[in-house]
């Protein structure tokens, strides 16, 4: 069995690494402290990056999915994203170097 941590100790701990590196991270909505789903938008420089969130795989496990669409704007996403999970949790993080804190995150790199 995949156990995950509480949704509040996984956003404190992103956050804190974010920080950490010198980026920047704000809780743009706080979700259930327990279950919640984590959202993170990614910026360099205020200009948008990307979406990590986290998914339930085929497998029955979750894993971050990173998604590049940027057509939708951030209230749009949380609108969207409130219809569906009224409990979930979205972090702004500007990072320096976004496509190292996406491959650590993923854990694809």
């Amino acid at each position: 069995m995949n156990e995950r941590l509480p949704a509040h100790v996984e956003v404190s701990a992103i956050m804190r690494r974010v920080e950490a590196e010198g980026g920047f991270a704000t809780m743009l909505r706080r979700g259930d402290p327990d279950r919640g789903a984590v959202v993170l938008y990614i910026q360099k420089r205020g200009d948008f990056c990307g979406i990590l969130e986290r998914e339930l795989g085929p497998n029955f496990t979750y894993d971050w999915v990173f998604k590049t669409d940027g057509s939708e704007t951030l209230g749009d996403l949380i609108a969207r994203k409130s219809r569906f999970d009224p409990d979930f949790w979205l972090i702004e993080l500007d990072v320096a170097e976004p496509e190292r804190f996406i491959a650590e995150t993923t854990g694809s790199g």
